[in-house]
């Protein structure tokens, strides 16, 4: 694949990756209420969501789902679910540590919490589906390693990217710490933030 497309690709990725969304929103939301640490791991999680939305395109699923308002309706279900049930704990979550009731958590869970939010979200393979293609060369090989290629340099500008959102987010979350009404407020705002994320996903049409 040509070094220009690879860097055009990488270009077009960090403005996305920058762009408001529900991943990286997902990102600060939760750095902030619970340390940078846990928002990485998220960032590891979503990252590896991606692996997942790659392999629906290589394997056509995400043209399937594209089609199919079955397959795309079950996933949406479940992808608003999830977030309701994380609003549900940001709500119930007391000012004593950031965090409330996920301060027990483990990255490992933070992680897992990452890999759900990205795969049940249909419109990342549909994503995946109009964008990947748009920059595969046919006389540079077979399209699917030049997708998978492209992939990889969009799973590492979304780790870089949403790894400095955790961090960020994360040094706000300790200097809130210090403080049971900021707490408190940080973990209705969260709660308000994940409700809206599932109200949207579930407005979300193919």
């Amino acid at each position: 694949m040509p070094v220009e497309t690879l860097i055009a690709f990488a270009g077009a990725s960090i403005v996305l990756a920058f762009a408001p969304g529900p991943d990286n929103i997902f990102v600060l939301t939760q750095s902030a209420m619970n340390g940078a640490r846990a928002g990485v791991a998220v960032t590891f999680g979503l990252a590896t969501g991606l692996l997942f939305h790659t392999a629906a395109v290589v394997l056509g699923l995400a043209a399937l789902i594209q089609v199919s308002p079955v397959a795309f309706t079950a996933l949406k279900l479940v992808g608003a679910a999830y977030l309701l049930y994380l609003a549900w704990g940001a709500f119930r979550a007391k000012p004593e540590a950031l965090g409330g009731a996920n301060a027990g958590l483990s990255l490992t869970e933070y992680y897992r919490r990452g890999i759900i939010m990205n795969a049940t979200n249909p419109k990342v393979s549909i994503f995946f589906l109009a964008f990947l293609p748009q920059f595969v060369d046919p006389a540079a090989g077979a399209a699917t390693l030049q997708m998978l290629l492209l992939a990889l340099v969009f799973f590492i500008v979304t780790l870089v990217v949403f790894s400095g959102v955790a961090l960020a987010s994360g040094w706000l979350g300790q200097a809130l710490a210090r403080s049971p009404k900021a707490q408190t407020i940080v973990n209705r705002v969260a709660g308000f933030v994940f409700v809206a994320l599932a109200a949207r996903l579930l407005v979300t049409e193919r």
